[in-house]
């Protein structure tokens, strides 16, 4: 067997360095005239661990972790070379114990199934993992596009991309609509951590997406499809023009695809400016027609009058990803994982305070405590897990009195939560509460696109409130007044942006209500996070009188002699650290 060496060249991976490593690959094997097949590949969801690079030999595979120029060679050397498995580095392996191979037993994969496992830019590829196997069986088979739809409605499958609408649901919404004309939408454009999901999926199986917009075209009559994509995306966007034109020269797009007398279908990619609005449906219309991304009023609904006025489908990538697995092996094979309204598996964006940052793939059910402990590897630093963001900038704060809360829509949403696309920020004992819902919601507030009073001006008003309380300004009322507000931001806002922006805030309140008013009341930050709020002091104990705290200080607040003991004038002091930070002896607190 033809040994093997390849590079995951996602965008995570290339951002770690693996371009590098894969150009030394590339002059090694040339320089030794080694007979090594080089090969990329996409982001496996091992984050943490990039870059990544496999080595394929006739005992099986060894994936080798935090490979840089140097322990390539290494491993070129050793492994290529004279075969010898470099243990310690090897973190995941069909032939020994890798060090990190209870991150991959905990998932089951089937949105993520090919991605880290093939060559993205490679069709044939795909083919050998089933690509396009689902549209064939349909050709086939002559399934026809109500069965493909009640297939989709029997598997369970829910929107992945925020709202959980059944998607089989919509599908017949817009088979119904009658027209000679229908368009089919992948929103690729979201803009909450899950994005890095969607990224994922599109540089890793563009096939896939592709495949399940074919399907869901066939079975509502579609006649075209636009790929939504952020142009901020730009590996993503050079792989889906490579499959969409490898898609065409093999006849999986074109006229009577596959034999299908009628079914004509081409798909083309629509850049997008990364507007966060543009997430939802009906400003992402907006924004195809080459209009602002604002949203509209609805109904009518986009399945009835949508891109041009006429009948319009958008699912996003995680749930066109799902759809060959479903067609192709059957409602029961995906519904069996999950909850009884929650059905099969969900693609999550660890980040944050977790020590194994990346994408994983779950069943529905399963407990945040599992994916942040048993996959995600617990908190950096061994530090004391707070808290969890799920759902995005405008999803909800999950504290840890909760940690067992099972990932599925209703259970979720019953936290003041929602599932969003599948972002999951961990916080640990160091994160402010309220600093961390106005920091989300100043991304919302400058995301809004203001066409609704309340969401442009009601989110800049919660804004100015939640600055205040972090540079110790806050007063008795506020934070009824910010109750007040995102109810009322809630019921006037057209679209999703607006509906959730208060999310964070109403969430952190009911659950950390306590460091509000530690704020507000006492001018403290418990988790001594906010600068405004925080006062140094010298333990004089532990004072050595060495003066490096007083050289480093930049206003000059802090007196003392040389071998004795200093003292910080309070009514000086900026609240910059660098005392902190530079003292060697402890001799400085903060509070």
């Amino acid at each position: 067997m033809k040994k093997q060496i390849i590079v995951g060249l996602g965008s995570c991976g290339i951002a770690a360095g693996a371009g590098k490593v894969y150009a030394r690959a590339q002059s090694l094997i040339e320089a030794g005239n080694t007979d090594v097949l080089l090969k990329q590949t996409s982001c496996i969801g091992m984050c943490y661990k990039e870059p990544l690079v496999e080595v394929v030999d006739d005992r099986g595979h060894y994936l080798y972790g935090s490979v840089d120029v140097k322990k390539l060679e290494e491993i070129f050397e050793k492994h290529i070379r004279n075969g010898e498995v470099i243990d310690e580095y090897v973190v995941e392996s069909d032939v020994i114990q890798g060090h990190e191979s209870h991150y991959f037993a905990g998932q089951v994969k089937i949105a993520l199934r090919n991605c880290g496992y093939m060559d993205p830019e490679s069709i044939e590829e795909a083919e050998q993992r089933q690509a396009y196997e689902a549209i064939r069986k349909i050709a086939t088979e002559h399934v026809s596009s109500e069965e493909v739809i009640q297939t989709v409605l029997d598997s369970g499958l829910r929107g992945r991309g925020g709202g959980g609408f059944p998607t089989g649901l919509k599908w017949r919404f817009a088979h119904n609509s009658q027209s000679d004309e229908k368009y089919i939408i992948c929103n690729a454009d979201e803009g909450d951590p899950g994005a890095f999901m969607d990224r994922s999926l599109l540089e890793g199986d563009p096939h896939a997406i592709l495949e399940g917009m074919i399907i869901g075209a066939y079975a509502m009559n579609a006649t075209s499809g636009v790929i939504y994509c952020r142009a901020e995306y730009p590996l993503a966007i050079k792989r889906l023009n490579i499959a969409l034109q490898q898609a065409r020269e093999k006849g999986y797009l074109g006229k009577n695809i596959l034999g299908i007398e009628g079914f004509d279908l081409d798909i083309i990619v629509k850049e997008g400016a990364g507007a966060f609005v543009c997430g939802e449906e009906t400003a992402l219309i907006a924004s195809v027609e080459g209009e602002r991304g604002m949203p509209r009023k609805r109904p009518p609904f986009p399945a009835e009058r949508g891109l041009w006025n006429k009948p319009t489908n958008i699912n996003n990538v995680e749930t066109f990803a799902n759809i060959p697995y479903i067609l192709l092996h059957g409602a029961d094979a995906y519904n069996k994982y999950g909850t009884e309204k929650s059905k099969g598996t969900k693609v999550f964006a660890l980040t944050g305070k977790v020590k194994h940052g990346g994408l994983v793939e779950v069943p529905m059910g399963v407990s945040i405590r599992e994916i942040i402990f048993d996959l995600g590897g617990g908190i950096q630093e061994n530090k004391k897990f707070k808290a969890v963001q799920l759902g995005g900038p405008s999803g909800g704060c999950i504290p840890e009195s909760l940690i067992d809360t099972k990932v599925d829509y209703d259970s979720v949403n019953a936290t003041g939560a929602i599932m969003g696309s599948g972002g999951m920020v961990v916080m640990d004992e160091t994160t402010c509460m309220v600093d961390m819902a106005r920091f989300f919601l100043n991304f919302t507030q400058e995301e809004s696109c203001g066409k609704c009073t309340f969401c442009r001006i009601g989110t800049k008003r919660m804004l100015e409130i939640l600055t205040r309380i972090t540079q110790g300004k806050g007063k008795e009322g506020d934070i009824e007044l910010l109750q007040e507000l995102s109810q009322q931001i809630k019921d006037g806002s057209l679209c999703g942006l607006g509906q959730t922006a208060p999310n964070p805030v109403l969430t952190t309140i009911k659950y950390f209500r306590d460091e509000y008013e530690a704020h507000i009341n006492d001018k403290r930050c418990p988790a001594i996070n906010c600068k405004a709020l925080l006062t140094y002091e010298v333990i004089a104990e532990n004072c050595t009188g060495c003066t490096v705290c007083a050289v480093k200080c930049p206003s000059s607040c802090i007196d003392g002699s040389r071998k004795e003991i200093h003292f910080i004038n309070q009514e000086l002091c900026i609240k910059c650290g660098e005392c902190f930070a530079g003292c060697n002896f402890e001799a400085i607190r903060v509070y």
